[in-house]
């Protein structure tokens, strides 16, 4: 259906050309100043005719179209006019918008022609009516008119204007300014963007709902499709009948095809199809072409035939498939379109997150389902190309795709993404300065003369060089110094260390701004001169129990007590770890058991607790050596120097100190839409040493590739992950760190996918409330994010508290909710929240407390406007009417007719909250009658009428007679029918028939009196009549014929002969054909010959050079039928000349001549001379 929908459109694609067509249209001066123009206004008009403009003019217009301006909503008529005086043939209108949108066709609701003719002063007077018309109204029309030869054409603009504010809203009046000198920064000032707009609507705006007229038109008989065509404003009754019938009009049925194929179908490459016909006869032959060709079986064309269905499969299908394919059965086809679609190129190997450092290369790969695909590249949302640095190049390999960014910087990191057709895939490139780490420092030695010092440390980088500084100045190898590098050790040998090598040490490695120091301390040993009976003694500065004097080291390296004694003679060496013995025997024996006890005789070792255990003694020292410290070896070790002099005893603590354990799984708190809140609990053994922080990673759930996301220790133990993909599912783990080192990472935690909580519900409002109940409805989040919606948690609260008590028990997925149970009389507060993955959204809140308390309201029916007027159905018909009405509580509905109750065997009665139903399957003549429905509530109540009025067709009229009868007339009379089908008799039908063919015609159709007369009947014939009944339904089902007949009598004539005026049929003499100059040769005869006609018969004369040649013997004259005949016997060269014919009667003469030649003979004897 056409709808001025599409007028709209057309009118918005023109719109933009209103400036162009306004410069090639002459303007129109206005009907009322044409007198100005002509003297002397100045002319604006183009000397350019626009192409849709004929050259032809010739002004018939005697009053055209002006150019209007309309609000928006309102309504404008153009009048056109035209005299037709001087016309000879009716004139025709077109209408039309910007150049070519011919208006004809379009009227409808919002466009209407008019025409119209006064026959007194022979104007046709030509209208287009624009309704309730709209800003996409607006543009150059045109109006054109011709007729047979004539030609003229006028152009008008309009304009459509948004409809006004009141004159109290306008504040822009505040900030308005007139022009005084006319320069560019006066004027009106323009504050409208700072205003809120203001929709108006116009208050006799059309709000009819827009119908389907074609609809209506194929549902209606023929005989209401001028009546639909008023109603909806349709004047072009020609093209409405010519859409009609091409609607209606139906496909000839195949004999050939039961079912054909359908107009088009669609595959993916590289799968199969079958094309299926279904074909009347089993038998018959079919046939299939692509694009013309026949198809020859083969593997990938397999040809079917089951039953009556035949079918063809293609398998494999490529491009080379997408075609034209007919079946053919004899002379009928049946053809459809194949496309074939390439199926979505997916993403079957993801992108890795990578984290990588400065300068380094970073190759980010994926694998897609096709090898050759088409794939692209972006970088936070910006489309990579290959630049003329090179910085990024795309490289392929069948299914591979790799980006590879040959030194990353900075710059590069983000977040990269790779696109296909069915798929993208998104990993983020983290791009780090290279720190160093120091995984060793050097450490403060305190060495003898003559002992070898060697300051070592280790770092992350093994490329990394440095440099060995003593008390700020740099160290040089030497025969005594050594420096080495090997791989990320760095170390600085003294030998023979001397007290000048005593001072503060620094390494500093090139290129970082930080070094690691530690002092050498030279230990000198001074010998005196003692007795022989020296007592043992201990020198040692790190004796006790006190944090001061503990020796730490790390697990793994060596443990090595360097202890230095002095008497004479040499003592008795025992080392023992534990709690120490109260006293100790003479000779090395113990009193009390020890965890681990060594003891050192005359330098020979006589009891080794463990195999890593070594007790060496040298002149003045003793040494205590662990090899690959463990953690069990941490403890206080003590040594007893024993000789006969006397003892000493020292106490060493040492502490080994490792890398902490793991820590636990870490749980995942909370999500976001790209950030996640992981916990974990600290180790259970730091090490020996405090937890200085953690380190955290994260990697997607399917990939293998792990991804630091912070790089100095983390203090705490929540931690909040950020920047990643919504939706993507991912794992966390966490090392511990403190001094020594990192432990090994922990369990992974449970897969989590990021996911935003949803937007707060919207809508929330009360639906219902009665006494003890509420009923609460909403709509859904706006937002609701990559995980699906889990239900929604309605809770409540009374005024005054904080204590929100839940509805139900856990989720309800409904987005309405009745709560029952509540006290009557409290004041409610009601909240709502969406829940999904990520946990409870926002919530909706209801402004205001509710009061628990049923809400009275009296009952009201709500009368449909269709029902306040009697409802008319046919007999048989259904009749299904829904009222509504409201009141609480629910009111009590009473049906009764004509004030008695409703029989349940006439009408079926359904009643609801709301609305109450009555329903009659088949309608009868006894269901007419009036209707009254009553709901009340306790002593209030409300009634409603509905009269229902059901018709049929009507009983034939009564006593039809001839009343009289006269020449070719016959009057005729009848009385109403007894039964006019329950409604008004809207009209009769009279028939007439003469009795030899007892053909009905008719000769009135809905005639409203009870007589009529008819005539122009044919004498000598004999007639019958007969008259139907009409009313709402239609015509009586039997007419009613006249008993007697009525012959139409012949009547005499008087026969008088018309007077006739004689015919003149005289004429003037007139050569008709002329006389023809010739050549002859004497000797022989000759004629002249011409033709002559005149009334009366003409007197021929003969002439030779104006003398009369009648008389002479030698000339012959004949007449025949007009034919005039000259015959000269034998002619002589002397009969040569001009001759003449003339003829003459009482109405006139006619003269004719021509020229006659006599050529002399030629003799025998120049024959023959000529002839050789």
């Amino acid at each position: 259906m056409f709808t001025f929908t599409a007028f709209y459109l057309f009118c918005c694609a023109f719109d933009a050309t209103k400036n162009k067509i306004d410069a090639e249209v002459p303007a129109e001066a206005p009907a009322g100043e044409t007198g100005k123009a002509d003297q002397g206004s100045l002319d604006f008009s183009l000397d350019a005719h626009p192409p849709d403009t004929r050259q032809d003019l010739t002004g018939l217009f005697t009053e055209k179209p002006q150019c209007g301006e309309v609000t928006v909503g309102e309504n404008i008529t153009f009048v056109a006019k035209v005299n037709a005086e001087s016309l000879l043939k009716k004139p025709s209108v077109k209408w039309f918008k910007g150049k070519w949108m011919d208006l004809a066709s379009k009227s409808g609701k919002h466009l209407q022609l008019k025409e119209t003719y006064d026959r007194n002063t022979k104007v046709y007077t030509f209208e287009m009516q624009i309704i309730a018309a709209k800003p996409n109204f607006a543009g150059g029309y045109r109006c054109e008119v011709s007729s047979k030869d004539k030609f003229d054409s006028c152009n008008f603009d309009l304009a459509v204007h948004e409809a006004r504010a009141p004159e109290g809203l306008d504040i822009r009046a505040a900030f308005r300014r007139t022009s005084t000198d006319g320069k560019d920064d006066s004027g009106e000032l323009d504050f409208s963007a700072l205003l809120k707009k203001r929709s108006i609507k116009p208050a006799h705006m059309n709000t009819d709902p827009d119908v389907d007229v074609w609809n209506i038109l194929s549902h209606a008989p023929p005989s209401e499709y001028e009546k639909i065509a008023f109603q909806h404003g349709i004047t072009d009754l020609r093209g409405m009948l010519k859409r009609l019938k091409k609607m209606k009009k139906e496909e000839k049925k195949s004999e050939a095809f039961l079912k054909k194929l359908d107009p088009a179908y669609q595959v993916l490459k590289g799968h199969k199809i079958k094309l299926g016909v279904e074909v009347a006869n089993e038998d018959v032959e079919v046939k299939w072409f692509k694009n013309g060709q026949e198809i020859q079986k083969s593997g990938r064309y397999i040809f079917e035939s089951v039953g009556n269905m035949r079918y063809l499969t293609i398998n494999h299908c490529s491009l080379a498939d997408d075609a034209a394919y007919t079946c053919v059965i004899g002379e009928e086809k049946c053809t459809t379109e194949l496309f074939v679609k390439e199926p979505p190129v997916t993403i079957v190997k993801n992108l890795e997150d990578q984290m990588v450092m400065k300068g380094e290369r970073v190759e980010l790969e994926c694998e897609v389902s096709e090898e050759g695909a088409n794939v692209k590249w972006e970088k936070d949302g910006v489309e990579l190309t290959r630049d003329e640095s090179l910085k990024y190049r795309f490289k392929k390999d069948g299914c591979k795709h790799v980006l590879i960014i040959n030194e990353a910087t900075k710059e590069d990191g983000g977040h990269y993404k790779v696109k296909t057709n069915g798929g993208e895939s998104v990993a983020e490139l983290l791009v780090q300065e290279k720190e160093l780490e120091i995984y060793q420092s050097i450490a403060d030695l305190t060495v003898k003369a003559k002992d070898q010092a060697v300051f070592k440390c280790e770092v992350s980088d093994e490329n990394v060089k440095g440099t060995w500084y003593k008390n700020g100045v740099e160290v040089k190898p030497n025969a005594r110094t050594n420096i080495s590098h090997i791989g990320r050790i760095h170390k600085l040998t003294i030998d023979e260390v001397k007290p000048e090598d005593e001072g503060d040490y620094t390494f500093v490695p090139d290129g970082y701004a930080f070094n690691l120091s530690a002092k050498l301390n030279f230990l000198e040993v001074k010998i005196d001169f003692v007795p022989r009976q020296d007592p043992p003694k201990i020198h040692l500065d790190c004796m006790g129990r006190t944090s001061d004097s503990t020796i730490i080291v790390v697990a793994g390296n060596k443990l090595r007590l360097d202890v230095p004694i002095t008497g004479d003679p040499a003592p008795t060496v025992i080392w023992t770890k534990g709690e120490k013995a109260s006293s100790v025997k003479p000779g090395g024996e113990e009193k009390e058991g020890h965890s681990a006890c060594w003891t050192l005789n005359d330098g020979e070792v006589i009891t080794e607790g463990d195999g890593r255990v070594h007790v060496e003694s040298t002149k003045g020292h003793c040494i205590f050596t662990i090899e690959g410290a463990e953690r069990q070896d941490e403890g206080i070790y003590s040594v007893v120097v024993r000789n006969p002099a006397g003892e000493d005893t020292a106490d060493i603590s040492v502490k080994v100190v490792d890398v902490p354990d793991p820590p636990q799984a870490p749980k995942i708190l909370s999500v976001g839409e790209d950030s996640c809140i992981v916990q974990w609990e600290p180790p259970l053994f730091n090490g020996g040493d405090p937890i200085i922080g953690y380190v955290v990673e994260r990697k997607k759930l399917r990939s293998y590739r792990w991804m630091r996301l912070n790089f100095d220790p983390y203090p705490e133990t929540t931690f909040e992950a950020k920047r990643m993909i919504e939706g993507m599912p991912y794992e966390m783990r966490v090392y511990a760190v403190n001094s020594i080192g990192m432990s090994h990472h922990s369990p992974a935690s449970q897969p989590f996918v990021p996911v935003a909580p949803t937007s707060e519900p919207i809508g929330l409002h009360v639906e219902d409330i009665s006494d003890t109940s509420i009923t609460l409805k909403w709509r859904a989040p706006e937002r609701i994010g990559a995980a699906k919606l889990e239900g929604y948690g309605v809770e409540y609260c009374k005024e005054g508290t904080d204590e929100w008590i839940p509805a139900i028990q856990g989720l309800t997925e409904r987005p309405s909710m009745t709560i029952k149970n509540l006290t009557t009389g409290d004041k409610l507060l009601f909240r709502v929240r969406a829940y999904n993955m990520a946990g409870p959204s926002s919530p909706a809140v209801l402004a205001q407390p509710v009061t628990i308390r049923e809400i009275m309201q009296r009952p009201k029916i709500w009368l449909p406007r269709n029902l306040r007027q009697t409802l008319i159905k046919k007999v048989g018909e259904n009749v299904n009417v829904l009222i509504p009405f409201q009141g609480k509580p629910r009111p009590k509905v009473t049906w009764s007719k004509d004030g008695q109750p409703l029989d349940p065997s006439i009408a079926s009665v359904r009643n609801s909250d709301f609305d109450s139903i009555f329903f009659i399957r088949k309608t009868e003549r006894k269901h007419s009658g009036q209707y009254d429905l009553k709901v009340q509530i306790e002593n209030v109540e409300d009634t409603a009428k509905i009269t229902l009025q059901i018709v049929d067709l009507p009983g034939p009229p009564e006593a039809l007679k001839i009343a009289d009868v006269w020449g070719f007339n016959v009057a005729l009379e009848w009385k109403q029918p007894k039964d006019n089908g329950n409604c008004e008799i809207t009209g009769y039908t009279v028939q007439k028939a003469d009795k030899k063919t007892m053909e009905w015609f008719t000769v009135h159709d809905h005639y409203r009196r009870t007589h009529c007369v008819v005539s122009d009947l044919i004498m000598g014939n004999e007639y019958i009549f007969r008259v139907f009944s009409i009313n709402l339904v239609g015509l009586s089902p039997e007419p009613l014929t006249t008993k007697d007949s009525v012959f139409i009598q012949k009547s005499g004539i008087d026969y008088k002969s018309p007077t006739y005026r004689e015919h003149d049929f005289s004429e003037a003499p007139k050569f008709t054909h002329p006389l023809v100059n010739r050549s002859i040769i004497a000797g022989y005869n000759a004629t002249l010959s011409c033709a002559v006609r005149g009334i009366p018969k003409p007197k021929v004369t003969w002439y030779k050079n104006k003398m009369d040649i009648s008389n002479e013997a030698k000339y012959r004259m004949l007449s025949k039928q007009g034919i005039l005949t000259l015959e000269i016997r034998k002619p002589c060269p002397f009969d040569g000349g001009v001759y003449m014919c003339k003829a003459v009667n009482d109405k006139g003469e006619d003269v004719v001549e021509c020229k006659l030649e006599v050529r002399p003979q030629i003799a025998k004897e120049e024959k023959k001379e000529a002839s050789k």
